[in-house]
């Protein structure tokens, strides 16, 4: 593992966690059983998205790498070889956490420079995975971020989230909360092989419906729409309606995408599962990490169709609030390291 190039040392000011920094444990338990975690002190929690992405938001929060969800498509799967960890069973089973997360945000929330803007969650990796019961770092996340009336946003499949409702009731008194959780179809047996480690989609549409009663609006991305096994016309319409159901705010389709680390492991897996499938996966994906344009705009209309059926809308972009603070262009301190896009 490549701890010692992303330690202060030789590495220098761009290093990830400070020096001696790693902790490995491992956790026999049946809710963790088959699990690593690297515990480490991050040296920057809130990162710049790249200039080039398609994201309404500048800036976001991470505080795991890696995912016990273990859903196949991962786009985030690429990140585990910067630490020459495997991007495929490695992904699901080695769990990096930010131990110091919330003590790190909250310093670096008062810099002089931040100016307040939005913080995007769960765009990387979910941060309400299983790690997160035992860790519990995003009730120091959301507090860190309710004190500055800091706005942010959290996109989810972990029905964990409803362990803070209460903090994001108080953070919503002051600021702007989005959140969302992502629910691309309600076949459970699709579900349960492609997203193994996830709560069933009937469970986040119900915890869709908690936020909802709590006075917290939820939108749910409808992502991954998963090409010839996800996308008839019978389960887009009964994934919508459920989404409605439940109580959300808007629904937003997402075709699935395969980026590098993520295509590799998902093409592993149509082979075993649906190998009749693989060469109409090498010609959609022929031209690179996303579906053809012609497809994914007929999945988008006739996502917004039903939902305009079942009286939801899409999803609305919000006007977030900036705490108070001196203005600066330059975003937080310590915010070097970028974020890799969700779009």
């Amino acid at each position: 593992m490549r701890w010692e190039n992303l330690t202060e040392g030789p590495a220098g000011p761009a290093a990830l966690f400070g020096a001696g920094a790693v902790v490995t444990r491992t956790i026999d338990t049946p809710e963790f059983r088959g699990i690593t975690f690297h515990e480490v002190r991050a040296r920057s929690i809130v990162n710049r998205v790249p200039g080039a992405s398609r994201m309404p938001f500048e800036w976001t929060v991470n505080p795991y790498r890696g995912c016990s969800h273990a859903c196949v498509y991962c786009f985030a799967r690429k990140t585990h070889s910067y630490l020459d960890l495997d991007t495929g069973l490695g992904f699901d089973s080695q769990i990096v956490v930010k131990t110091n997360a919330p003590e790190l945000l909250r310093r670096e929330l008062a810099a002089p420079r931040w100016t307040g803007a939005h913080i995007a969650m769960g765009t990387n990796v979910d941060c309400y995975q299983r790690a997160e019961g035992r860790y519990r770092l995003m009730p120091g996340i959301i507090e860190a971020l309710r004190d500055r009336a800091n706005p942010f946003s959290i996109l989810t499949k972990g029905t964990l989230i409803l362990r803070d409702l209460p903090l994001l009731r108080e953070a919503a008194k002051v600021t702007e909360v989005g959140i969302s959780v992502s629910v691309g179809f309600t076949d459970t047996a699709l579900w349960r092989t492609v997203e193994p480690g996830t709560p069933s989609p009937t469970a986040r549409l119900n915890a869709v419906r908690t936020l909802a009663g709590a006075g917290i609006e939820c939108g749910v991305l409808m992502a991954p729409v998963i090409p010839f096994l996800g996308d008839s016309p019978a389960q887009l319409r009964a994934t919508v309606r459920a989404v409605a159901e439940s109580g959300a705010t808007s629904v937003t389709p997402l075709v699935l995408h395969l980026r590098p680390g993520a295509r590799e492991w998902f093409t592993a897996w149509l082979g075993e599962h649906h190998p009749h499938l693989v060469e109409r996966y090498e010609r959609m994906y022929a031209g690179g990490s996303y579906a053809p344009t012609w497809y994914q705009r007929m999945i988008t209309r006739q996502v917004h169709e039903l939902a305009a059926e079942f009286g939801i809308g899409p999803a609305r972009r919000g006007t977030a609030r900036k705490a108070a603070g001196p203005e600066h262009p330059d975003g937080p301190a310590s915010a070097g390291a970028t974020q890799l896009t969700l779009l």
